[in-house]
C-alpha cells in the first residue's frame, strides 16, 4: 500500500502578513487550522515544516508534528524536500503532499483528489484545478490558468500554466489552486532542476517541471479553498471557520 506524507511548508515572513502561520482564527493559530484539515483528509501522517521556533510549539501544543528547516529556502518545494529528508531518511514515504500553510478553511477532500492522478504511474507530479466561474478572473493574471489536454471525467493532462488568458477561442478556462502531490523521486529531481526560462518570465515555480519534460495531471474539482495572504482575507477565513 503506498504511504503518503503530507508536509505543511509554513514561515513567518509573508510580506503582505507578516506572521500569517500564527494569526488567530477562533483562538487557535492558523497553521494549527491548517493542520487540522490535513489530518481530516486521512491520507496520512502530517509534518508541519518551518524555520521559526514558535510555529513548531504552537503544533506541537494542538498534537501535531512540525520540524524546523533552514531559513534561507527560495521556495516551498525546497522547504518540504529539506523536511521529508529529516522527517524521513528510510524513505518509506512514496507520495509527498505539499500543502500551503495559508489554507485553514480547506475542504479535506481535496487532499484526496490531488493525489488520485498519481494512480497511473506514467504520472510524476499531481495538482488541481477548478473552472472558472467570475469573468473578471479570466483575465486576473494573478489567477493562474491551466491549459490541458482532458484525459477523462476531472482529469487533465497539464501542457501549460500561464497568467495570460489561455487558451484562445470558445470552452472552459480553468484555475490552478496550488497544492501538489509528488511521487518521491520526481521532487528530489525537482529540487535538483535550476529554474527554468519560462518558470522565471511567467514567475510560476511548476513550469520548470514541464521545460524538463516532467508530467504533471490535474484533478478537476468544485470548490477553490480561501487562501490568506491579506488582513481582508484572515477576516474572510475567520468568518467561514465560524
Amino acid at each position: 500500500m503506498t504511504k503518503n506524507l503530507i508536509l505543511v511548508p509554513a514561515r513567518m515572513e509573508a510580506s503582505r502578513l507578516p506572521g500569517k502561520p500564527l494569526a488567530d482564527i477562533l483562538g487557535e493559530p492558523m497553521i494549527v487550522h491548517v493542520w487540522r484539515r490535513a489530518m481530516e483528509a486521512q491520507i496520512g501522517e502530517v509534518v508541519v515544516a518551518t524555520d521559526d521556533r514558535e510555529i513548531v510549539q504552537a503544533v506541537e501544543k494542538a498534537g501535531g508534528r512540525a520540524v524546523m528547516t533552514r531559513d534561507d529556502h527560495q521556495s516551498g518545494s525546497d522547504r518540504i524536500f529539506e523536511a521529508l529528508e529529516r522527517v524521513d531518511p528510510e524513505r518509506n514515504y512514496e507520495i509527498i503532499v505539499n500543502l500551503q500553510g495559508d489554507l485553514p478553511s480547506l475542504d479535506p477532500h481535496l487532499v484526496k483528489a490531488c493525489i488520485a492522478p498519481l494512480d497511473d504511474p506514467a504520472v510524476d507530479i499531481a495538482t488541481l484545478g477548478v473552472e472558472i466561474s467570475d469573468e473578471e478572473e479570466r483575465t486576473n493574471p494573478n489567477v493562474v490558468k491551466i491549459v490541458g489536454t482532458p484525459l477523462g471525467q476531472n482529469h487533465l493532462r497539464a501542457l501549460y500554466f500561464t497568467r495570460a488568458t489561455a487558451p484562445h477561442g470558445e470552452g472552459p478556462l480553468y484555475h490552478h489552486i496550488g497544492i501538489y502531490a509528488y511521487r518521491r523521486a520526481a521532487l528530489a529531481r525537482f529540487v535538483e532542476l535550476p529554474p527554468g526560462t519560462l518558470e522565471q518570465r511567467e514567475r510560476l515555480e511548476q513550469l520548470r517541471a514541464l521545460e524538463n519534460g516532467m508530467r504533471i495531471d490535474v484533478s478537476l474539482v468544485d470548490t477553490t479553498p480561501l487562501g490568506v495572504d491579506t488582513p481582508a482575507d484572515l477576516e474572510k477565513a475567520r468568518e467561514h471557520l465560524k
